[in-house]
């Protein structure tokens, strides 16, 4: 860096300092880095709890389109075609798929609600029908119920046959007559199917 001259051609004045040998401000470098450190640890700390309080409600409005979406396609085939459950030789009756995938529920009720008392025991009391109804029980306690529009839906547990044909569950067990209960957690495709026994079912095929 030039300077200014004086006599014979002498510069005085600023002196050129190398990058690298320029240690002026060294000693603030610690503290900057602790500085950026907790600002960093600050962000991070606000982003987990921003996280943890929108995680449920996230996970709820999930939940909350996978069953109306179910409700949807049971809907689907309330007016196609029922297949009577005394032919053994006779086609299909309509179907339709419902992917769940909810970690945090205790169980999905159709038709039926399994725990009217809500002290979390299945089994200690008589379960009450509701038709057009699916229930999303929570581990939390919380319980939600959602409503299937149009005519009545008799929801019916399916089991399989002596031919491998789906039909009635003819289980002595009265709840189970009710209407079809999934315990969680919930993960997979699970099948309904219209069928004919004296009245129109839907038909569970799990």
């Amino acid at each position: 860096m030039a300077g200014v001259k004086i006599g014979r051609g002498k510069k005085v004045g600023t002196k050129e300092t190398s990058f690298l040998r320029d240690t002026r401000g060294i000693d603030t470098v610690p503290l900057k880095m602790v500085f950026y450190l907790a600002v960093t640890g600050v962000i991070i700390f606000l982003v987990a709890s921003s996280w943890n309080s929108l995680s449920p409600v996230y996970s709820k409005a999930k939940d909350s389109k996978q069953i109306n979406d179910a409700a949807l396609e049971l809907l689907s085939i309330q007016n196609g075609y029922a297949r009577n459950v005394q032919e053994q030789n006779g086609p299909d009756g309509s179907t339709c798929t419902i992917g769940l995938s909810m970690d945090d529920v205790e169980y999905l009720a159709f038709g039926v609600d399994p725990d009217p008392d809500m002290n979390g025991n299945l089994t200690d009391t008589q379960w009450v029908q509701e038709n057009n109804t699916i229930i999303c029980k929570y581990v939390n306690g919380a319980k939600n119920r959602y409503n299937i529009d149009g005519n009545i839906i008799l929801f019916k547990k399916g089991t399989l046959d002596y031919t491998g044909k789906w039909t009635l569950d003819n289980d002595h067990d009265i709840n189970k007559s009710l209407g079809v209960v999934i315990e969680g957690p919930l993960e997979g495709n699970f099948n309904f199917e219209l069928v004919l026994a004296e009245k129109k079912y839907t038909l569970s095929h799990f």
